[in-house]
């Protein structure tokens, strides 16, 4: 997860590219001939893609772009504690 790639998919892409850029990367890492490292990368571009969803809609319903990245990360940091 990283926040300044967050911050750059939700203020230069729409939620609608967003969710069909996710189902591409979702496909690519149900092909058979997936490296690891490419589902590394893959992994990693869909957890950015997932973060810049949560924040369109955090933001749709009312909270700033700051709080609603920030709520993400705390989301991310939390399940990664326990």
């Amino acid at each position: 997860m990283k926040l300044p790639v967050i911050r750059q998919f939700f203020q230069n892409q729409t939620p609608e590219n967003l969710e069909k850029t996710l189902e591409v990367l979702e496909s690519f890492t149900e092909f058979r001939g997936t490296t690891e490292e490419d589902m590394n990368v893959a992994g990693e571009l869909i957890t950015n893609i997932c973060g810049a969803l949560e924040v369109h809609a955090n933001v749709q319903n009312g909270m700033s772009e700051k709080d609603a990245l920030n709520s993400f990360a705390q989301k991310v940091l939390g399940s990664i504690d326990k």
